[in-house]
């Protein structure tokens, strides 16, 4: 945690806190957009370094990708 900034933990937290923590309970960015109150580069930009650095994982779905915590 020590490493994220503070928008990428906001996201994190976001997530989080709409319980998007397996597989099936995925949610888009949109969604994580309006729980954080961040705007959508940000969350975009923060998902990204979140994936990258694993903790959260990027679902490929037919209309928007979802995301969900791993830590």
């Amino acid at each position: 945690m020590a490493d994220l900034n503070p928008n990428e933990k906001k996201v994190y937290d976001a997530i989080k806190k709409l319980g998007a923590i397996s597989e099936d309970k995925v949610k888009s960015a949109d969604d994580i957009m309006k729980s954080a109150a961040v705007g959508k580069a940000i969350v975009t930009s923060s998902l990204q370094t979140l994936a990258t650095k694993g903790y959260v994982k990027r679902v490929a779905r037919s209309k928007s990708a979802g995301y969900y915590v791993l830590k």
